[in-house]
């Protein structure tokens, strides 16, 4: 430890960890790192020793840098701001952008192992543009926070402290042109800038969770057309609904076991996209069902599958929907469930027990799991392959340039 500043050390860096995070070792304690990479030797400030098993530090100084360091995305983000006075939200925005692919398939394919037991090495593919962009402008979906004195900025990274920023580079123009930079002072908490694929931009404001005011906003994926509260839930990179819209077609078309007449399910459905991408490969009687929890949803949803006649919307809790029909389902009814496909896109805690104990029970042919948290992906898919399934492909996107965050695509089969 540093005598000149008690709370400095230098740390060797030899690895990365899930949140955005490298490691380091510390007289043998478990150090987590902010704003560096592996390969690097740093100078940290530790911010949190209050855990036996490991602390917690934020790199101030790179004493040797890797060659995968470049200069950070985000001005108001980089290394020679103090740690408190950092915007967060582009944790990997001084990493080569190839670079920050390799290292988002090292999480996963580490949380694979650590979580399922599955040794398996994953690549994580860009999108479409990004390199040209060097992977900023695609946030069609951006919040900004006001403090008390109706300052707009991004929050630090682990801190309710706004920061004032020139720009937002990860936004689309669009949208970073539209971001206030003051507020009247208690007028709101938030800003929400959404920039849909269709038509202008929409600015909320909002306290807590609740915006104030809304629109209905049109998002188009390849020639379909989706209808949305600007509110609602849409995939946040410009071109990430029509990536896994993609996806999830390819895998399903690809192995000859999807039947459309089977009891087809898109769960976690938000207004239909996945549900739309299964439908779109069975043709127009494809029998498909979605399940959101959020009435809004739902009733767009039931709107944006209409072309399908095949096709309907629940407006349900998942884990409940599912206890339902192992309940309630006939023998005929468990059959066509046996047969089915079964698209899950949770939030980012993943399915959970509960919900994949139910599919377990119901025995679906084929799983597709759309996933944006590693560990959470990994532990629902142990209990999966514990419970009689088989993995198929597995693909990560980098859907989040710049971030920690990574998708990945799992296709599972009845064993």
């Amino acid at each position: 430890m540093d005598e000149q500043h008690p709370h400095e050390v230098d740390l060797e860096i030899t690895g990365i960890a899930h949140g955005g995070v490298s490691v380091a070792r510390l007289d043998g304690r478990v150090v987590f790192v902010t704003d560096t990479l592996p390969g690097e030797r740093v100078r940290a400030r530790l911010s949190d020793t209050s855990k036996r098993s490991f602390w917690r530090a934020d790199t101030v100084e790179v004493i040797e840098a890797s060659p995968h360091r470049t200069a950070h995305v985000w001005a108001e983000a980089g290394i020679d701001r103090d740690p408190s006075e950092r915007a967060g939200g582009a944790e990997f925005g001084h990493i080569a952008l190839t670079h920050q692919r390799a290292l988002k398939a090292e999480v996963l394919t580490d949380s694979l192992a650590r979580f399922a037991g599955l040794r398996r090495d994953v690549e994580v593919l860009g999108v479409e543009d990004d390199d040209a962009t060097d992977g900023t402008g695609w946030r069609t979906r951006v919040r900004a926070h006001v403090d008390a004195d109706g300052v707009v900025g991004p929050f630090a990274s682990r801190s309710h402290r706004v920061i004032p920023v020139a720009g937002y580079p990860l936004a689309v123009p669009a949208a970073a042109a539209l971001i206030p930079s003051r507020l009247a002072p208690g007028t709101a908490e938030w800003v929400d800038v959404v920039a849909p694929s269709a038509g202008e931009p929409v600015v909320l404001t909002g306290s807590g969770r609740t915006p104030h005011g809304g629109a209905g906003i049109v998002e188009r994926v390849g020639d379909r057309e989706f209808r949305l509260d600007a509110s609602g839930f849409w995939q946040v990179h410009r071109n990430a609904a029509a990536v896994l819209s993609s996806a999830v077609a390819s895998a399903v078309a690809s192995d000859g076991r999807f039947d459309p007449a089977a009891a087809n399910h898109d769960l976690y459905g938000g207004v239909g996209l996945l549900a739309a991408a299964l439908a779109g490969v069975g043709g127009a009687s494809t029998r498909v069902t979605s399940v959101e929890s959020s009435a809004t949803a739902t009733e767009f949803a039931s709107e944006n599958l209409a072309d399908w006649i095949g096709a309907r919307a629940e407006t349900a809790r998942v884990d409940r929907y599912l206890d339902g029909l192992a309940r309630t389902a006939s023998p005929r009814e468990r059959e066509r469930l046996r047969a089915a496909t079964i698209v899950l896109d949770p939030p980012r805690q993943g399915a959970g027990a509960a919900v994949v104990d139910r599919l377990l029970e119901l025995r679906p042919q084929t799983l597709v799991y759309v996933a944006c948290d590693p560990v959470a992906l990994s532990r629902d898919l142990g209990r999966l392959l514990a419970g009689g399934y088989e993995l198929g492909g597995l693909t990560g996107y980098d859907l989040f340039p710049h971030t920690h965050h990574v998708e990945a695509v799992a296709v599972l089969h009845r064993g």
